[in-house]
């Protein structure tokens, strides 16, 4: 099990304190931590909802909405939220923070209203960006008390990812916790400077990424695979008492992936979609002009599982059209 290979940082710890909040332990406490204000004054608040059992275990962060816009991810947690799954928790602690970037939220916009990046802008500082002051309740509130996480995404703009787990391959608590969620794709995907993922390998804590459907528009899958995850999760820390669920009958761990890009501009008409396994040379869509004079055919340079596309309909030359995990060996 994923939990004995950490100790835990709150062993027994009967009450918690998080940003002067005081953590009683056997039930769900939610805390309002301070953002900053708009500038009509009204001041915004990034919600923690904190369950703590006061028992033995490992400590979880489950954390979405980095990016404003990816709706996705804040719905898992919301909708595992109202369905009481952390009502089941017996030992450890769960903190759970559905939507970190509230000012791209109310602009439906991945990054903040200076245009930064929450997700390259950690681990923060008190004097820094809006992005940079964001990412720094996280890393000073939050992290201190964590001891594994789990943080949501979608794909950006327009781009599909088909639900996957990314995770640090030289972090073997990572790997591991990538494993037990039961996704199909488990993706190796380097630590990148000044992410989430990274502030919390430098602070010990080992973090993955779940990805699931794209910015702006709610996906069915992503969620339902999204909420399994977080439950296969608790399961493998013996925080809950449950039978895992296998999302995918098939699972594989993709080494090396790569983007298929437009050949030509004009009318994106995809023909396979993410989630298909193709080979080298297969048709994947054709790109046309708008007069119905032109075509051009998309052929894969790569054989392999597709695991992210384009939805645009309208695509420019050298734009990003099939993700394709082209290195790839089961999950066992």
């Amino acid at each position: 099990m994923t939990s004995n290979l950490f100790e835990p940082k709150l062993n027994n710890i009967k009450e918690l304190i998080i940003d002067n909040e005081i953590i009683t332990p056997g039930k769900l406490h939610t805390i309002r931590m301070n953002a900053g204000k708009l500038p009509s004054d009204n001041r915004i608040n990034v919600f923690a909802h904190v369950m703590h059992t006061g028992i033995h275990g490992p400590s979880l962060l489950i954390l979405g909405g980095l990016h404003g816009n990816e709706i996705n991810g804040i719905e898992i947690i919301r909708r595992s939220l109202e369905d009481g799954l952390y009502n089941s928790v017996t030992s450890g602690t769960v903190i759970i923070v559905p939507l970190l970037n509230v000012f791209g939220f109310i602009n439906f916009s991945r990054d903040v209203t200076d245009g930064k990046d929450v997700n390259r802008s950690f681990p923060g500082h008190l004097n820094g960006s809006l992005a940079s002051r964001v990412a720094r309740i996280i890393t000073k509130k939050i992290l201190p008390f964590v001891d594994i996480a789990i943080d949501f995404h979608t794909g950006g703009d327009a781009r599909y990812n088909y639900p996957q787990i990314r995770f640090n391959k030289n972090d073997k608590v990572a790997k591991q916790l990538a494993f037990e969620c039961g996704v199909k794709f488990i993706i190796e995907q380097p630590l990148i400077a000044h992410s989430f993922r990274k502030a919390a390998f430098d602070m010990k804590v080992p973090a993955i990424v779940y990805e699931g459907g794209e910015s702006i528009r709610l996906d069915k899958m992503a969620i339902t695979n999204g909420i399994i995850a977080i439950k296969n999760i608790l399961i493998s820390l013996q925080m809950i008492e449950d039978k895992p669920q296998h999302i995918s009958s098939d699972k594989w761990i993709i080494h090396k992936q790569n983007w298929v890009r437009a050949s030509t501009p004009g009318i994106f008409i995809w023909k396979k979609k993410s989630g298909d396994f193709i080979r080298k040379g297969e048709k994947l869509g054709e790109i046309k002009d708008p007069y119905g004079t032109k075509s051009a055919d998309i052929f894969s340079t790569y054989s392999g599982h597709i695991i992210g596309h384009n939805n645009a309909s309208v695509v420019s030359l050298g734009d990003a059209l099939f993700h394709i995990g082209y290195d790839y060996s089961p999950a066992e």
